[in-house]
């Protein structure tokens, strides 16, 4: 039985080494790791990367690049829950720099096409609250948002 829990592989087209790269910038305990490159006779130029094996907060990623078949989409988005504005503010400026694009309600595709939804601790708290009127305030607040504002956020689910 395998120990060393799970490594998320991202299809890329072409651009595996300059995500990971990216990443690795905007993420704490982040680390770029082994690169392995396309051999002779293989389906991309002999030289060109293959893989890229990184680290990002902490998770195993290995960026693979073949080929423009497949594309990334929001049915598979990474989640990150921020303690507060300020982590908010820096994920989502750095996630969409360089042509990221915002979404709705927290959610974003940064420069690559991967989906990231950007997520302060303090609603998934709002949302487990036994009082469904708060909970239906703030999630109202959190539907008419791009990035999610955690003052608008209280100000909503207290009902003002």
């Amino acid at each position: 039985m395998s120990t060393d829990g799970f490594t998320t592989c991202l299809w890329f087209d072409g651009d595996a080494e300059d995500a990971a790269r990216f990443y690795v910038s905007v993420f704490e305990n982040s680390a770029v790791g082994s690169v392995t490159r396309y051999p002779e006779g293989s389906y991309q130029p002999a030289g060109t990367v293959l893989t890229v094996e990184f680290t990002a907060n902490g998770q195993k990623f290995v960026g693979l690049n073949g080929g423009p078949q497949f594309r990334f989409s929001e049915a598979i988005s990474f989640q990150i829950p921020c303690r507060d504005q300020e982590e908010v503010d820096h994920y989502w400026s750095r996630l969409t720099e360089g042509g990221g694009e915002e979404g709705p309600c927290g959610w974003l595709k940064d420069r690559f096409g991967v989906s990231w939804q950007v997520v302060p601790r303090r609603l998934e708290e709002m949302f487990r609250d036994p009082d469904p009127a708060k909970v239906a305030r703030a999630n109202k607040a959190m539907m008419s948002m791009r990035k999610l504002d955690v003052a608008a956020l209280e100000r909503a689910y207290a009902g003002e």
